[in-house]
């Protein structure tokens, strides 16, 4: 078995459960850790060490002047799949930290949106490697057409945890 961190312990308890448990139980550990994530409504489909994907539904309590998708809450969706698949990696002696995220919104979205963010096998094994460093963590931000509205970068970064 693989050594995990603290977050892929956590997520990896409800493996056993059924898949919409096991989403539930995920989204629930998730939101009561990152408060915002829970209050706009984000859910968790797939959580993994190498993938991430979230969805965000256009309700009422997330959307802008035009019946849309805030773009805060876009950009909420976006950094919680690439910071969660991030975070399932990075060892417990590190801090995981956003350094960076630039959107460039090119579509008016249609319905909730999806975000898929992934990790390569190198960009994971560069965590417990390297004492400190950044990545970009990519990811893929979809309305209900299955096209793209923005286009995203996040930049995350892993420092040494400071002794107390």
């Amino acid at each position: 078995m693989p050594e995990y961190n603290r977050l892929a312990r956590v997520v990896h308890r409800f493996d056993a459960y059924p898949e919409g448990l096991r989403r539930f139980l995920i989204t629930w550990a998730f939101g009561g850790t990152v408060h915002f994530v829970r209050t706009a409504g984000v859910k968790f489909q797939e959580l993994t060490e190498e993938r991430a994907v979230l969805t965000l539904a256009n309700r009422r309590r997330v959307q802008n002047h035009i019946g849309t998708v805030h773009a805060a809450a876009v950009a909420l969706l976006g950094e919680t799949a690439t910071g969660a698949v991030f975070g399932m990696s990075v060892p417990d002696d590190k801090l995981p930290i956003l350094k960076s995220m630039h959107l460039d919104y090119i579509k008016k979205s249609e319905g909730g949106l999806r975000a898929e963010a992934w990790l390569e096998g190198a960009q994971r094994a560069s965590f417990a490697r390297d004492e400190k460093g950044d990545i970009v963590v990519p990811v893929r931000i979809t309305d209900e057409s299955g096209e793209p509205t923005v286009n995203a970068e996040y930049i995350w970064a892993w420092r040494p945890k400071q002794k107390r």
